[in-house]
């Protein structure tokens, strides 16, 4: 499923226009988005946690010229899904 089909879905189910299911995902999107890059966590029940998770530096290889290069450390967003996420979907 892609976004359009997903915003397809949400007006039919809503009874929303196609616009206003669509402004409704962005600003969720858009809201997860800044939380993470805050730091702050977002959770939602039944669903699941997002967050981010700091990778450490290390060194890596490249593997054309075995070369070794830096790769530096950085942050990367997670999700965990919730224990109800996890029995619906192993149904």
């Amino acid at each position: 499923m892609n976004k359009t089909e997903l915003i397809a879905i949400v007006a039919e189910h809503s009874g929303v226009s196609k616009k206003d299911a669509e402004r409704v995902i962005n600003a969720t999107v858009d809201t997860i988005t800044q939380s993470l890059m805050k730091g702050e966590k977002v959770q939602l029940s039944g669903f699941g946690i997002f967050e981010t998770k700091e990778r450490q530096a290390r060194v890596g290889r490249n593997p054309l010229t075995k070369q070794s290069i830096e790769i530096p450390a950085s942050r990367v967003p997670g999700f965990k899904p919730s224990k109800a996420l996890k029995d619906t979907v192993n149904k």
